[in-house]
Order: C-alpha cells, then structure tokens, then sequence
C-alpha cells in the first residue's frame, strides 16, 4: 500500500450540493452527482428519447407506468433485487 501513496476520500452525491455538506461528513473532496429528477425533466426526457418502450426500476414506478400508459407510452415497472419502494 505504501507504494500507492497517500490516500483521499471523496464522495459522489445530490448532497454535496449544499454547502459544508463535505466538511461535515469529513471527505477530502466531494461531486455533486445525483440520481434524483425532477417530473417535468423526467417526463421531457422519456418523450424526447423516443423510446418505443419505457421500463422503470426506481421510485413510484406504478404511479409513473399509470401516467405514461394514460399518455399513450407503452412503459412497464419491473421488479429488481431491492424490492418495493415505499
């Protein structure tokens, strides 16, 4: 390990947005990523892709398959190793 040099931390989150987020949580650096979209981005994404088929994995998947088959989009939920949300 020795070889490797010092190491750093870091940490990839929509937290990192707010500020003292990455002090507080102590890493050396931190990157605002997040995997959280907001309806009306998401909704413009899935008609913009013109996808012929929208599968959904995360969040109220029912409650967005319901919306996008109302609005004539052939979308389904599937079922993944984590379960329902709630």
């Amino acid at each position: 390990m020795r070889r490797f040099g010092d190491a750093s931390t870091g940490f990839c989150s929509g937290w990192m947005r707010i500020r003292g987020a990455r002090r507080r949580r102590g890493y050396d650096r931190g990157f605002i990523l997040s995997d959280h979209a907001d309806w009306p981005a998401l909704l413009r994404t899935i008609r913009e892709s013109g996808a012929s088929r929208v599968l959904l994995t995360h969040g109220y998947t029912h409650a967005l398959e319901r919306f996008l088959r109302e609005q004539g989009v052939n979308a389904a939920a599937l079922r993944t190793a984590y379960g329902e949300e709630e």
